[in-house]
């Protein structure tokens, strides 16, 4: 199952694409020359021809501990080349792990996203304050740590992510595409213009009184991460905020 897409040889034709299901906005004005399809939940592709083709896909955010660290960002994949075999391709789009409550202490890793071969890995669930449960998880990038333990923050998937943080008195910041957290502070996200707009995708949730990392990250009163960019879950004093689903976008022309 390979996490990073193949380098595109010279002589490769573009892909086309002959149906889809899963209901993606489709646009073909944005962009001259090109199509995208846009989608906000899972589905399939048909590729006609095989070839080149402009991908990006996120996993769902990890969702923030109980009194503790934040969610990291799902994991971030783009390709301005990658290279789309004949067939149907699964289209899967990763939901958002849940916010931990007092029963199970730890947030939940976000899902992984998935372009046929090519994945983007889940955002890692943040720590809790209550020890044995203190430490982020590991996922497309770490959660917080969630302080009052020896635990440490969860790592992130190398070309994917970056790791959670780590703060003493308050829950640390998930990990985003684009930094690390630092402190109670998400770590940014990376902004792309595949759609033909700036977007900016895969932010950390912030600590308990933190910030969040610019892409969609929850914030520090246990906001929930936003949808369809792979955001953390915020830290908060109960409930913690949930990571925000992922999103798979596939541009041919």
């Amino acid at each position: 199952m390979p996490l990073f897409s193949p380098v595109s040889a010279g002589g490769i034709g573009k892909a086309t694409v002959t149906a889809t299901t899963g209901s993606p906005t489709i646009d073909s004005s944005t962009r001259a020359g090109k199509t995208i399809y846009k989608f906000t939940g899972s589905g399939s592709i048909t590729i006609g021809t095989a070839g080149t083709a402009e991908i990006l896909v996120v996993g769902g955010g990890g969702s923030a501990g109980y009194v503790g660290g934040a969610g990291g960002a799902g994991g971030y994949l783009y390709n301005a080349s990658a290279i789309l075999p004949t067939g149907t391709l699964t289209v899967t789009v990763g939901v958002g792990g849940v916010g931990a409550t007092v029963t199970n202490r730890i947030g939940f890793n976000g899902a992984s996203s998935r372009l046929g071969d090519f994945y983007a890995v889940g955002g890692g669930g943040g720590g809790s304050q209550y020890n044995n449960y203190d430490y982020g998880l590991d996922g497309g990038s770490g959660g917080g740590y969630g302080g009052g333990g020896s635990g440490g923050p969860g790592i992130g998937t190398p070309g994917q992510g970056n790791n959670g943080a780590t703060s003493t008195n308050y829950g640390g910041g998930g990990g985003g595409a684009g930094a690390a957290g630092s402190l109670r502070n998400g770590g940014d996200g990376l902004a792309n213009s595949i759609t033909g707009t700036s977007v900016t995708y895969a932010g950390g949730g912030a600590g308990q009184s933190g910030t969040a990392g610019a892409g969609g990250g929850g914030s520090a009163n246990g906001g929930n991460g936003t949808a369809n960019t792979g955001g953390g879950g915020g830290g908060n004093a109960t409930t913690g905020g949930n990571g925000g689903s992922g999103i798979v976008i596939v541009v041919v022309g």
